[in-house]
């Protein structure tokens, strides 16, 4: 194992573990001692990293509060506090939501559908944009403190690099910003439906966060909402049983395709601590 603080290769493992288990190792060129952990987001940590994982999946993907979930670990023997729960969100749901974002590359369809829904941060309404495929998958999405042509086309331009792909139809709601917005940041070979109708399976789709977001009450910060909502579609997505519109899939399906998926992501934050 490389030395993270001089990156020499001259390092010796040592006999004593850390008290969570994790190996310890000894440089030998500039003489200092670091474990597994050190040089990774982890560091410093005083739980396991899978424990510290679930933390930040429950406060992710189920409805509940900071206190929600101290009080669920504490009843496994885990003993800490809201804020802790809280500093874990800050720190380790942006490096899931990065790693969930990337293995997305390419995955999206050529037909988009795009709208924003109202999330309000300390006080103040914001406006969450958000783009899905015909079959349902994400494309994207991102918060803004405005309803403009700059916070669309910035939108499209973040959705492409993402995705990979510029789509070949984009299908909005009515709002004068968005025509402007696909030509400059899309191009003006793209086909622009602005029917109402056509857009409800965005609409309906947008239950996901509101039902996620209304129990919490708002958000403090807007760093902070930006963050959550981002996060959570990653993961919202990430766990989607269906990859098609109206694919049949039975409950024990469901079930095995959520067990490897969790399964997969532990390995991921695994491999980084």
């Amino acid at each position: 194992m490389n030395c993270p603080h001089c990156a020499a290769m001259t390092t010796k493992k040592r006999a004593k573990k850390t008290k969570l288990g994790y190996a310890t190792f000894f440089c030998l060129h500039c003489r200092c001692t670091f474990n597994e952990r050190t040089g990774t987001p982890f560091n410093y940590l005083e739980f396991p990293t899978d424990i510290v994982l679930l933390v930040v999946l429950w406060r992710l993907r189920y409805k509940l509060s900071l206190r929600d979930v101290a009080e669920l670990f504490l009843e496994r023997g885990f003993v800490f506090t809201h804020e802790t729960v809280r500093d874990w969100e800050e720190r380790f749901a942006s490096l899931i939501a990065d790693h969930l974002r990337k293995k997305r590359y390419g995955q999206a369809g050529r037909s988009w559908y795009v709208d924003e829904t109202y999330i309000k941060v300390n006080g103040k309404w914001c406006y969450l944009y958000r783009a899905i495929d015909r079959d349902g998958n994400l494309v994207d999405s991102r918060l803004s403190e405005k309803r403009d042509m700059d916070a669309a086309k910035w939108f499209f331009q973040q959705a492409v690099e993402i995705v990979g792909h510029s789509p070949d139809q984009v299908t909005t709601d009515g709002h004068t910003s968005y025509p402007r917005a696909i030509r400059e940041a899309l191009g003006s070979n793209i086909l622009h439906r602005t029917n109402t109708y056509l857009n409800n399976r965005l609409e309906q789709d947008h239950r996901g966060i509101k039902q996620r977001y209304y129990p919490m009450r708002g958000f403090g910060c807007f760093e902070a909402a930006a963050r959550f909502c981002r996060a959570f579609d990653e993961l919202r997505n990430y766990l989607r049983p269906r990859r098609e519109m109206g694919e049949p899939v039975s409950l024990p399906e469901q079930r095995q395709a959520f067990l490897e998926r969790l399964a997969a992501l532990q390995s991921f934050i695994q491999a980084t601590s």
